[in-house]
Formats: structure tokens, sequence, C-alpha cells
């Protein structure tokens, strides 16, 4: 369906025109050329202490940062339950297990609490986790602080899904940052997009040099083909860098529309009895790559559902938030640690429209339908 105001739709007024036309007259359109290496630069100097290598997904750099942290077969790895799969599929790529945590109520991020319990639980088996796998939902930054004295207590490394989250810091650094690795995802629906695309970060530069050589087939710099170890055809094309180089040069401009079009909804539904949204922490600063909000239904007197199919009748995306992924039929044999939180959050959340040139009509449009479902409610 062709709808009349979407989700997140991709703006492209910068240089991605003449960036690509430059990778076409080059002739090199494959994993070679410059805008490549010039993607790669732009993105390092960006995260000042950070080394980057652009990769074809989001998952292939979740993948790849599982490699070099040596997860294989017979490990666990701690995984936050609410978030997309590709954060925790890698996990059983290479033959380990995920172990999954519930959210706490603030972030809806990982629950720092219950992960302790988990750790603890998993060791007393017998089985302490090879990693712990954190997510900023939405581009919401985690509670790190906490989850990073943790994760030293134990001596387990962090590999950082920051998959939804370039842009977005706490304390002042960015997140992507903050674990031994750090992954970004530039897929069409993202803050940035390279129309698909991600990256593997790392300040450790052997770590950013072996991620360079595994993605890339694992060709050992000879004149002639040759192997001394299993590598992955996980490399960025020239195209895609060209065009994912020319939206982070706008990647600013997209975070300030972003937090705008947040704040907006905001003031439009302070006062609307039963909307909750998913707030900053005073060390956090969010890109708010998607505005959610949870409805309370006792108090609106309408569901997620019912709210989404209002706004789809008037053309209006929205999408439903994650679906915990211990209640995924194909994880129904993973262990979960926690509550009914990321349960909850799915069963009454809801993804608003969060384009960048979302205009104020279009967000007065969309409040107008929340206001005429309430509206039903108190007739």
């Amino acid at each position: 369906m062709a709808f009349h105001i979407p989700l997140s739709f991709p703006v492209l007024n910068g240089n991605e025109n003449l960036y690509t036309q430059q990778a076409l007259s080059s002739g090199h359109i494959a994993t070679f050329g410059q805008f490549i290496t010039r993607f790669e630069s732009k993105l390092s100097k960006r995260l000042k202490t950070h080394e980057s290598v652009v990769l074809n997904s989001g998952t292939s750099a979740l993948h790849l940062g599982m490699v070099l942290l040596g997860i294989g077969p017979g490990d666990e790895v701690i995984c936050q339950s609410f978030t997309f799969c590709a954060s925790a599929n890698p996990v059983v790529y290479l033959g380990a297990s995920p172990i999954f945590v519930d959210s706490e109520k603030d972030t809806w991020n990982i629950c720092p609490e219950i992960l302790e319990d988990t750790i603890l639980s998993r060791i007393s088996k017998g089985k302490k986790p090879k990693a712990i796998v954190i997510v900023h939902l939405f581009g919401m930054p985690a509670k790190i602080s906490e989850i990073l004295e943790i994760a030293q207590k134990y001596d387990i490394p962090v590999l950082e899904d920051a998959a939804e989250a370039i842009g977005s810091k706490f304390q002042g650094k960015a997140c992507g940052t903050f674990g031994q690795v750090g992954v970004y995802s530039f897929n069409g629906n993202k803050i940035m997009s390279a129309g698909g695309g991600g990256a593997l970060i790392s300040n450790d530069t052997n770590l950013i040099q072996r991620a360079k050589l595994l993605s890339t087939q694992a060709r050992e710099d000879l004149p002639f083909y040759h192997h001394l170890e299993i590598g992955y055809n996980y490399k960025m094309n020239n195209l895609s860098a060209a065009v994912g180089l020319a939206q982070l040069e706008q990647l600013d401009s997209f975070i300030k529309s972003r937090r705008l079009i947040n704040q907006r909804y905001r003031k439009m539904l302070k006062n609307f009895p039963g909307i909750e949204f998913q707030t900053e922490s005073d060390d956090s600063y969010s890109n708010y790559w998607l505005t959610a909000i949870l409805v309370d239904k006792e108090k609106t007197g309408f569901s997620n559902e019912q709210l989404k199919d209002s706004l789809m009748k008037k053309g209006i995306e929205s999408r439903f938030l994650w679906k915990p992924l211990h209640t995924q039929p194909v994880f129904n044999m993973t262990p979960y640690y926690g509550g009914s939180m990321s349960e909850k959050l799915f069963e009454n959340g809801l993804c608003l429209p969060s384009s960048v040139d979302l205009t104020l009509q279009h967000q007065e449009l969309i409040v107008e339908v929340i206001h005429t479902e309430l509206s039903k409610t108190f007739k």
C-alpha cells in the first residue's frame, strides 16, 4: 500500500546525485572505490576515537562483530528481547544461543538489574555469557553507565547495537562507541540511508583491520587469491557508499528535524489522557529516529491497533513496536529473564510517522485522527 504519509522515508536533498554520478563515471560500482574510503573516513572522523568499516547491512555488521568477539558453537550471548530479530539472529548463525532479557520502563531498553540477575543465573549453571548485546531502541540511549559497570564487573564484552541510533549520545559521547564493537544500520528507512548497508566501529585498530579482511572473503594481500580462514562477502559497494557519504553530510540537520518532530508530537498530545512517550534521561540525547507512543486503552478508550487502523484509512503509515523475541515462535525454546515489560510495550505501543520532511500540517492531521478516536470514546 502506498501511504500519503509514510512512517520514515529518506530525504535525498544533498550530494546524493552528484556522488552517485561520480561513482558511475569512475566505473567503480562494486566493493572498491573512493566513496567507500571517504565514507569510512568521514564516519571515523565524526566518532573521533573510533575507526569504521562500512558493510552491506547492519545485520552483517552484527554478525561480523560477534565473529570478532570470538562467539562460536555452544556459547551464550545475552540479548535484549524487545528489539528486531537482527540483534539476535547472528548469535544463532554462529551456533551460539541467545539469552533474552526484559526491558525497563524508562528507555525501553535492556534492564540493568535483570541483566545482572541473568549473568549470575547463567554463571551458576556453568555458562558464563560470552558477550552482551545492548540496543538503543528507536534512537534512545540505553542505561549505558549501569550496563557497562555490570559488564566490567563480570568481564563480559559488550557489542553495541546502535543500528537505530547514529547521532544519539550518552553523556556527550556517541552511541555505538561504548562497547568493544559498535554497529550502525543505513537501511532505507533509517535516519540516514545508503539504500542499504551498515557499519562496524571500534577503537581497537586490530579489530577494524580484521573486520576489513573478513568482510572481503578473508583474501590475503598477495598477487593471487590466498585464504587462511573463512571470510564473508560483507563489504559495502561504492554506489551505496556514495549515497551514505552524502547522507552523513546531512546527519546533523536530519537529527534536528527528527527531534523537532518529536517535540511537536509531545506538545500536541500533551493533554491527551493515556498517551505516553519514550523519554530521554538527563544524560541522554536521542536522534528520535522514530517517535513512539504507548496507548493506555483504559484511559483513551481505544487500542494501539484501533489507532493504527484509523491512521491507515487516512493513508498514514504507522507501525507496532517490536514483538519481543522471547515470544517469537523461532525462539520458543530460548531462556528468558524478566517480567512482562517488553510484552506490555508491544501490546500498547505504536510508532508514528517521523520522516525528516514531515510537515507541521501532516502532524496536525495525524493528531487529528488521534483526537477523533478520543472523541468517539467520550461522546
